[in-house]
């Protein structure tokens, strides 16, 4: 395993997601979905149900998930890179979106065990692509000057 693919890399990966939610944070959650949020207001912790969200006390777990996430994928990347073909962007792009797949499957399963409505699942998968599209891309990048040919 090459260990500065899954630090660099799963750092720089976590940085660019986490990026990416400063636009859909506001545009989704606080936008479109802000209604059905409350309307379930009983799935969430206590502090997003504050007026406004205090979201300051659920930084430390949010990030430290976050990057513990980002690693993960970096290391399983690492493992899996040399299956895919072509610029090291692409080869990123196209497990990024292997990697949203996976995740909307999740996503679709969980919607069996928790009842919350459809549109929240339909759009957390869809801001999922977006991430791990935009992420893996931004990874397999990196790790093509990182560790060329593999």
């Amino acid at each position: 395993m090459n260990w500065k693919v899954v630090v660099i890399g799963g750092i720089l990966f976590y940085i660019v997601t986490f990026a990416l939610g400063f636009a859909t944070g506001p545009l989704l959650h606080d936008g479109l979905l802000k209604p059905t949020y409350r309307e379930h207001s009983e799935f969430w912790r206590p502090e997003l149900n504050q007026e406004p969200p205090d979201m300051g006390p659920l930084m430390p777990r949010w990030i430290t998930t976050g990057v513990i996430w980002a690693l993960v994928v970096a290391a399983l990347w690492d493992k899996a890179r040399g299956c895919f073909s072509g610029p090291y962007w692409r080869r990123g792009l196209t497990g990024g979106l292997y990697l949203a797949v996976l995740y909307a499957a999740v996503l679709f399963q969980w919607s069996g065990v928790f009842d919350l409505p459809d549109k929240l699942w339909l759009w957390w998968s869809l801001e999922g692509f977006l991430y791990y599209l935009v992420g893996g891309a931004v990874l397999g990048w990196v790790t093509g000057k990182l560790a060329p040919g593999t």
